[in-house]
């Protein structure tokens, strides 16, 4: 067969991945869900663990709105509606109604001119970072920049790529500095939440950063923040980093699938940049959009999330979050200070990593183990994430289990 040597030299990159740790085996399917109960929060059922119902401690549904009962009702009337698929991309037939009200939704709950919507955040990333690219210029990237962000500068082959070192201002600005006058257009581009350690770029140093060497380069410099971990998450109205920090990013990407408990991916700029976008990015005119449906159930999250229901799940996610990392700090556990609902907890391991991780599975807790290479060597971790839908019996629950490994 044509496949078989290829297939011996992918068995071999997979026994290496194995032996590095990394490599993330069979995925685990969820075959039901158990409703809160007894001051308990939701359970999941798995394929192939009988009825066994997990705590999940890996979601990245921050505000439990997928389990909405507005959200749920928003996407099943507008599947009775509009069908279950656009049918097209969006240029030929693909546009409803719903893409239009959320995109419009969007943009005036992040202060924007005009919105664009996409299939996923990675895909936003992915089509939009290499418009902003010619030859002339230059792209500066955050050490610890998500693969959305990796990928893309690859794709775009700038001119120049530099990396400075994870939140490290006084880096970026030797590098803004050294380059000055050489390039004609300078993108830094930053996660907002940084995904495997729940901390945050300072939006606002970045900008003022970025404002002091415009002069240095004819088309300026451009600031684009991917804060798909940050909105719904954190900020006292959940609009994310930009609102904890008061920076303001030129480009802001982001996702309807983790707080808002949907699918799909956002940008939010000027209406020249959308514009423009619209009719560059090969990502948004030769692939589908997200559903109707999923757009009316993303808008409808959105409204709760800017709401009086929205803040005090916000509130209660603060209020979990903290309460969680006392308890590890409490047991001895290293963790960071911060209020994201990303509560990581460094091993600095790969085997008692993986320990960890089984044995919290061993008594029904599903958890996310992150090695190298996925995180610098030496910065091992159990990435725990945080939900409205927990409660405290949840954490209590959890912390019991962590005080009993004997790793």
């Amino acid at each position: 067969m044509p496949l078989d040597k290829v297939e011996q030299l992918f068995a071999t990159k997979l026994i290496s991945l194995q032996g590095q740790g990394a490599r993330k085996g069979k995925e685990k399917v969820i075959t039901g869900i158990k409703p809160a109960e007894n001051g308990f929060g939701p359970r999941y059922f798995l394929e192939g663990c009988g009825d066994r119902a997990f705590l999940r401690m890996n979601s990245n549904s921050y505000l439990g709105l997928a389990q909405h009962t507005q959200v749920i009702k928003a996407e099943a009337e507008a599947v009775e509606k509009y069908g279950t698929g656009p049918g097209a991309v969006r240029f030929i037939s693909g546009t409803y109604q719903p893409h239009k009200e959320l995109e419009k939704r969007l943009a005036e709950f992040h202060g924007r001119e005009s919105a664009m919507i996409f299939s996923a955040a990675y895909a936003a990333m992915m089509g939009i970072l290499p418009q902003f690219i010619s030859e002339d210029t230059l792209v500066v990237s955050d050490g610890l920049n998500h693969s959305c962000i990796i990928n893309a500068i690859r794709l775009s082959h700038p001119a120049k790529k530099e990396v400075y070192a994870h939140a490290d201002i006084d880096a970026l600005d030797k590098i803004l500095a050294a380059n000055s006058g050489q390039f004609k257009r300078v993108c830094v581009v930053t996660d907002g939440i940084f995904s495997m350690r729940g901390d945050h770029a300072q939006i606002d140093r970045i900008n003022g950063c970025c404002k002091q060497h415009e002069a240095g380069y004819e088309e300026g410099v451009i600031s684009i923040v991917d804060d798909s971990h940050g909105v719904g998450a954190i900020g006292q109205s959940g609009r994310g980093t930009e609102e904890v920090t008061g920076g303001k990013a030129d480009i802001l990407i982001a996702t309807l699938g983790k707080s808002l408990g949907v699918n799909g991916g956002y940008v939010v700029a000027s209406s020249g940049v959308i514009d423009y976008l619209r009719e560059t990015s090969p990502f948004y005119i030769y692939s589908n959009p997200i559903t109707p449906a999923e757009a009316a159930a993303s808008l409808t999250a959105l409204n709760v999330l800017d709401s009086h229901e929205g803040l005090r799940l916000l509130e209660k996610l603060r209020g979990f979050s903290a309460f969680l990392r006392v308890g590890l700090e409490r047991l001895g556990y290293e963790t960071l200070v911060g209020e994201h609902p990303i509560v990581p907890v460094f091993v600095r391991d790969t085997n008692k990593t993986a320990a960890l991780v089984a044995h919290l599975f061993t008594h029904n807790i599903l958890v996310t183990g992150l090695n190298y290479p996925v995180v610098p060597k030496g910065e091992q971790e159990i990435r725990l994430q945080v939900g409205a839908d927990h409660t405290e019996k949840d954490l209590n629950f959890l912390l019991d289990k962590l005080a009993e490994f004997k790793g």
